[in-house]
């Protein structure tokens, strides 16, 4: 054999060497991807606020295992070159086949044992927000959202690195990096916008029409109903729910056993003007024509993100003052609330600015002697919006005659400035501020009176859970143990083996925003069986007896408790 021929089959055997290495790199793994994989998913198994369900759970973990292999993956890379300099060893094929046998028996044994503690930790969680135990099979449920998502996201991994060794054949290595990850953000950026445009085409569809259980009112004192100007077509689907539902004259003074009005409702849809401020001039044009500064309570709703309103709220204020009461609302978007929060944080604030300073106006204009009690309202991103129409708290008690807020989210100014400020040795959780003169907080019934010391008028009232994912989800969760996870501020339903991780807890607390409203009142972001006591502290108890309230209560606690999973980024 000549020269030559040896050389050409030398070439021809390195070739064929390196399409044997690149077939195998789709299935070989990477041992330090694979550690820090499992390390990660392990770590998206120990508990947070709420319960998870195995098969979203198997999706969290999934992904957390995708994120440690990448992560992994690229330290290795990284320090490979530097310890091949450092030492002549090599491991051998059989060492290779020993180590990953090893490591599969351990990983087998450490899984089984921790998948037993991750049930139990699940189990506690469950057991503390009143809902029942779980049984092993779920754990197939996991893994069939673990499983397939780690594929998944493996191929996805392996494809960006199949198109860096592409480009870098054609451009060179430095060019390659720019080249490969240019296109792989313009992908992630096309694939993104075209999901919210997929969420928000959906949103708008179902904005667009009533649900067909709601019927059109005939109510004069409600919009879209005899002698109004507002269109039914154009209140979107949560306006024409909150219109075309609530109570009657007739079901309040059942309730109560004595005389009731027709509760006013007044609501104007993102169709119903094209500005904000045109809705808000048609919406107190409606309080002027149904009476509603006659009445005895106006309450100014923000709604969430969707235009939705609480029907166990509006309809517990119209029952504990019989029907003497007005609502006013209007629609500032038609998507979930992190979506509507994500693309426009200003628009519940500027809508809910906007909206209360209109209604004020008129309301300010009547003497003193003739005014109905003003109250601000709102839950979730509403709650966000009605704080921020006011530059602190005595602005808020100097132009309102109380508010009441359910579920405040995080970022909220004043929540955060309360929160702050709070008397020391109190709990974040539950706050007293100044000895509760002012201001005080509530999860569950009967709190509002274990504050010593008077709570003067105008009272401002928060409902808040310890288990709210809503209230705690603040970008200092990643970095910093929050003050509600700390041994003597932490609440009686929030589990003892929470244990604060750097970005995984926040990470949690992310996905436990998913099951805020899956499960039962006074836990989560679901507040239907406080609403009551809140509406009773800050307007007072519409002259009722106990009886009659325990009648209203019981009627609240019909309404459904636990809302479909994924339900609360739905308002």
């Amino acid at each position: 054999m000549d020269v030559g021929t040896a050389a050409q089959g030398a070439t021809e055997g390195t070739a064929g060497a390196r399409r044997s290495v690149a077939g195998h790199d789709w299935w070989r793994l990477d041992p330090a991807g694979v550690v820090l994989g499992f390390v990660l998913a392990a770590l998206s198994l120990t508990p947070s606020l709420l319960p998870r369900p195995a098969l979203l759970q198997g999706v969290i973990a999934g992904l957390s295992f995708a994120i440690g292999y990448a992560v992994g993956a690229l330290l290795l890379a990284i320090a490979l070159p530097l310890l091949r300099r450092v030492t002549t060893w090599r491991p051998t094929p059989a060492t290779v086949r020993w180590a990953w046998s090893g490591f599969g028996i351990v990983a087998l044994s450490l899984g089984a044992w921790y998948g037993v503690l991750a049930l139990g930790w699940q189990n506690e969680v469950r057991t503390l927000v009143e809902m029942p135990p779980v049984d092993g099979l779920a754990i197939a449920a996991f893994f069939l959202g673990a499983v397939p998502v780690a594929a998944l996201c493996l191929l996805i991994g392996r494809g960006i690195r199949g198109l860096y060794r592409a480009t870098a054949r054609l451009i060179g290595p430095v060019l390659g990096v720019a080249g490969s990850a240019l296109l792989v953000v313009l992908g992630g950026f096309v694939l993104v916008a075209a999901l919210m445009g997929a969420i928000d085409a959906i949103y708008a569809e179902r904005n667009a029409a009533p649900a067909d259980w709601v019927s059109e009112p005939s109510s004069e004192f409600h919009s879209a109903g005899e002698d109004s100007p507002m269109d039914w077509q154009t209140l979107g689907r949560h306006g024409t729910a909150f219109l075309g539902g609530g109570p009657a004259a007739a079901d309040i003074a059942e309730a109560t056993g004595n005389a009731a009005l027709e509760p006013i409702r007044v609501y104007a849809g993102l169709h119903t003007g094209d500005s904000t401020e045109e809705r808000a001039e048609l919406a107190v044009a409606e309080l002027v024509r149904t009476g509603a500064f006659d009445r005895s309570v106006l309450v100014v709703a923000t709604a969430t993100g969707s235009g939705w309103l609480e029907p166990q709220t509006t309809d517990a204020i119209e029952y504990l003052h019989g029907g003497d009461t007005a609502i006013v609302s209007m629609q500032y978007a038609y998507t979930p609330s992190w979506v509507s929060f994500v693309f426009d944080p200003d628009a519940p604030v500027d809508a809910a600015r906007v909206l209360f300073d209109a209604v004020h106006a008129e309301w300010e204009a009547l003497p003193a002697s003739d005014r109905p009690q003003l109250i601000s309202y709102g839950l979730s991103l509403g709650a966000h919006g009605s704080q921020s129409t006011f530059a602190d708290l005595e602005d808020l008690r100097s132009r309102t005659d109380g508010a009441l807020f359910a579920g405040s989210p995080n970022g909220t100014p004043l929540w955060r400035e309360l929160q702050a400020t709070r008397d020391e040795g109190s709990p974040a959780w539950q706050p007293v501020l100044d000895g509760g003169a002012e201001v005080r907080w509530l999860s569950h019934a009967g709190d509002f009176g274990a504050v010593d010391g008077p709570w003067t008028a105008p009272r401002v009232a928060y409902l808040q859970h310890a288990t709210d994912p809503v209230t705690w989800l603040g970008p200092e969760l990643l970095w910093a143990e929050p003050d509600w996870l700390k041994p003597d501020q932490r609440a009686d339903d929030v589990s003892q083996a929470i244990r604060w991780i750097p970005v995984v807890t926040a990470l949690q607390v992310v996905v436990d925003m998913l099951m805020g409203e899956t499960v039962p009142a006074s836990h989560g972001h679901n507040y239907g069986d406080v609403v009551l006591d809140g509406w009773g502290a800050v307007t007072g108890d519409g002259g009722l007896d106990a009886a009659a309230i325990d009648r209203i209560r019981a009627i609240i606690a019909e309404y459904a408790a636990v809302q479909p999973v994924g339900s609360s980024v739905t308002e």
